[in-house]
């Protein structure tokens, strides 16, 4: 069973219960970063985001059914006060509790149904290589994303590759991404740079980023980039947990290939995943 159906079935079977991504995680047996990846690139959905539906959704069920108490309903969906399960339904359904309760009826509203998880063909992955690296200095041009907003990163790279000639001390002259620590909202900082040998005077608008030395696994995926969620796919919910390992919380280097075509995005990178331990 992937990480993603195992916090399915948790949210599932829990979500009348006190749940938060730090708990499922802990379920799941693994790190809070691990489980961000691993969901949002099995779902497109962030955890918090899809379990937060679910309620709603049943909360609207209940509602229509005849249920008089809103509190209650409320209170059974891990909402604190009418006042914030109100703000969140009407969020999700631009509806109030009360208007559904009284017309009887979840006609009209988006509800979230529980997600099943099929196998889907996903790429074979290649074994992975363990090894030990950093310091890593980056000179980048970051942007808060999420997993429904991924397809914003091509256009962050084509942004950063006007700072490129500016940067001084390039240890590498290949450019590299970095995925960081994933919030509860599913928002991820994505950083496209370069690596450095040493800080200089970095170019307005940019931000240095150095990482200590870690242990990581690299695994290479050598299609087309725009196929590249289904390699993390494969490492989130197949890989880390059969090598019995788990994401630490700190970036995901995407190193480019010598042979990377930006303008065809052929070539392949190497995915340099931190483990916890």
């Amino acid at each position: 069973m992937s990480i993603a159906d195992k916090a399915l079935w948790i949210i599932e079977r829990n979500s009348q219960q006190p749940l938060s991504l730090d708990s499922i995680a802990q379920a799941c047996g693994i790190s809070r970063s691990h489980l961000a990846f691993a969901f949002g690139t099995a779902t497109g959905l962030p955890v918090i985001k899809y379990l937060r539906a679910r309620r709603l959704s049943q909360a609207a069920r209940a509602l229509a059914a005849g249920a008089r108490d809103i509190l209650a309903v409320a209170l059974d969906n891990g909402y604190g006060s009418h006042e914030a399960f109100t703000r969140a339904f009407r969020e999700q359904f631009a509806m109030t509790p009360e208007a559904v309760r009284d017309r009887a009826s979840v006609d009209g509203l988006t509800l979230v149904a529980p997600l099943e998880l099929k196998a889907t063909g996903r790429l074979p992955l290649e074994p992975a290589r363990l090894t030990e690296e950093g310091p890593v200095r980056v000179v980048g041009l970051s942007e808060t994303c999420s997993f429904e907003t991924t397809i914003k990163i091509p256009a962050l790279w084509q942004r950063f590759m006007a700072y490129y000639a500016a940067i001084p001390a390039k240890l590498d002259q290949i450019p590299l991404g970095l995925s960081r620590a994933t919030d509860d909202e599913g928002q991820f900082e994505y950083t496209c740079g370069v690596e450095v040998a040493h800080f200089g005077e970095t170019p307005k608008g940019l931000e240095r980023l150095e990482l200590p030395p870690r242990r990581y696994a690299v695994f290479e995926h050598r299609v087309h980039i725009s196929s590249l969620t289904d390699t993390y796919f494969a490492i989130w919910n197949e890989a880390l947990p059969s090598l019995g390992r788990t994401l630490a919380d700190a970036p995901v280097l995407e190193r480019h290939n010598p042979e990377f075509n930006p303008g065809t995005g052929e070539g392949g990178v190497a995915l340099w995943v931190p483990l916890a331990d």
